[in-house]
């Protein structure tokens, strides 16, 4: 029952994309089949998350799959990121113009690759195996390269081509590391079974430390080009900013933080067996850096979906030290925060729609005046830019604190100082940028309340709540000293 629920997950919206290609006659049927497929995929992938939420120890594995309290948690995001996702796409398609498919074939293509895209998403929380996990992270390269490039400008194209050879090239990188593992465990196993989560942290320990550090370096540093971590992450501030804003969303708020998972789980893995705590060090300079590189950028006034890209970097750095500090307390904060940045940055990416229908002139330059134009546009604006600046009661103030703390208990006492004044100085330009956004000069008129801004209004209150409740969520799994089963169960 087990099994075929959780081959059910992907395969919901993989026979979703067929029946989109197959039976699709209209616009209206698309976005029917579409939110149909959307609803069944985000239902059943909730169900199994559920499922492994409620387990104990080193939770449900299989021939293929892994269901352990962290993939789990990481599923229930990617569910929801996708529903919303889905959700919001039809009035994203009622408004694009122009794309690089034809007008008659647009809604058939778009739909198709968002929902492949999010197949191999869920997938990959799913699986138990590093060869299958990098194949599935192709994948979603694929995809979502399509997506990027779907409006057809020349800077869309431009964002998908980059977004698709430098992640290609990290990937390639990845796949190296992998193939030297694989040969290094071939006495222990030959198969792809070497490759399973439990064999690496079975076998490792009989691998060459020069062949368990090349293998490591090589695996990590390539899933970092995917996961858009400095100073490889060339790629992102373009993808995100020409990408239609559902796929953003996805891309931000479900991709990244997913193959972190991937990494995650090669740190605690193969990174235990290797000396000098070669896999902290790497992910905590990754951090560090990603942290350093998005700073400035958070101070600078640019476009809405730009300075999104630059949080994104940040969050996906916080993330990064989480998994390095690797203690109880930072690994809880781990989880809060995907969770809670999720929520947040689609929301934010959402909130692109309004402005693009009322203020095309926002893909180029900071927004501002936007209280005296559109509340409700404000209003999404301010909880969203609120929250991924750390603002209380927002989680991600939360997180950042449990992760700060995991840092001080594994006595990382100087690098916890030059993060936490990292954070600060991005909160500040955070605020700042919300400050512009909402209370800066603007000439423009008050806009109509149309769709998009419906849309928003309906998208604020939901998240709004959402966010709450992973604030009261963080409290109480730090009250359960959840961190212990959570770091158990991904590696």
């Amino acid at each position: 029952m087990t099994s075929a629920l959780l081959i059910a997950v992907p395969a919901a919206p993989l026979l979703g994309a067929l029946l989109i290609r197959a039976a699709v006659r209209t616009p209206v049927w698309a976005d029917r089949l579409n939110i149909f497929s959307a609803s069944v995929t985000a239902a059943v992938a909730l169900a199994a998350s559920a499922l492994g939420v409620v387990q104990s120890g080193h939770g449900l594995g299989g021939s293929w799959y892994l269901l352990d309290r962290g993939g789990a948690s990481f599923l229930a995001v990617i569910a929801a990121i996708g529903w919303l996702s889905a959700v919001v796409s039809p009035t994203y398609l009622a408004g694009s113009g122009r794309s690089f498919f034809t007008a008659r074939r647009a809604r058939e293509w778009y739909y198709t690759g968002f929902h492949l895209f999010w197949a191999a998403l869920l997938a990959l929380a799913l699986v138990k195996n590093l060869g299958v996990a990098w194949l599935l992270v192709e994948a979603t390269t694929g995809a979502s390269a399509l997506l990027v490039a779907f409006s057809g400008s020349t800077n869309a194209l431009e964002a998908g081509w980059k977004y698709l050879v430098l992640t290609t090239f990290g990937l390639a990188v990845a796949l190296l590391g992998i193939l030297i593992l694989f040969v290094g465990l071939s006495p222990h196993g030959g198969t792809l079974a070497t490759l399973d989560w439990q064999s690496l942290a079975a076998h490792s320990a009989h691998l060459s430390d020069r062949t368990a550090v090349v293998s490591l370096i090589l695996i990590l540093v390539g899933l970092a080009a995917k996961i858009g971590l400095a100073p490889v992450h060339n790629w992102l501030p373009d993808a995100h900013s020409e990408a239609p804003p559902p796929v953003s969303a996805l891309l931000s708020a479900a991709l990244l933080p997913t193959v972190m998972l991937i990494a995650w789980r090669v740190a605690l893995t193969l990174g235990a067996t290797v000396s000098h705590h070669l896999a902290r060090d790497l992910m905590l300079a990754f951090g560090l850096a990603s942290l350093a590189i998005a700073v400035p950028f958070l101070w600078r006034r640019m476009a809405w979906k730009r300075l999104l890209a630059y949080s994104s970097l940040e969050h996906m750095g916080i993330l990064a030290l989480g998994v390095g500090f690797a203690t109880p307390l930072a690994a809880i904060g781990v989880i809060v925060h995907v969770a809670g940045h999720g929520l947040a940055k689609s929301l934010a990416f959402y909130t692109a729609l309004p402005l693009a229908r009322h203020d095309p002139d926002s893909a180029r330059r900071a927004p501002r005046g936007l209280s005296r134009q559109s509340p409700a546009t404000a209003a999404a604006v301010g909880i969203s830019l609120g929250a991924l600046a750390g603002l209380p009661p927002s989680p991600l103030f939360f997180s950042e604190l449990l992760i700060l703390l995991g840092g001080v208990t594994a006595h990382e006492t100087a690098l916890v100082t030059i993060a936490a004044v990292l954070l600060a100085l991005g909160f500040l330009g955070l605020a700042h940028a919300l400050i512009e956004t909402l209370a800066g000069d603007s000439h423009g008129r008050r806009w109509a309340v149309g769709r998009t801004v419906r849309l928003a209004s309906r998208l604020t209150v939901a998240i709004a709540l959402g966010l709450l409740a992973l604030s009261a969520g963080a409290y109480l799994l730090v009250a359960s000293h959840a961190g212990v089963a959570i770091m158990r169960g991904i590696a």
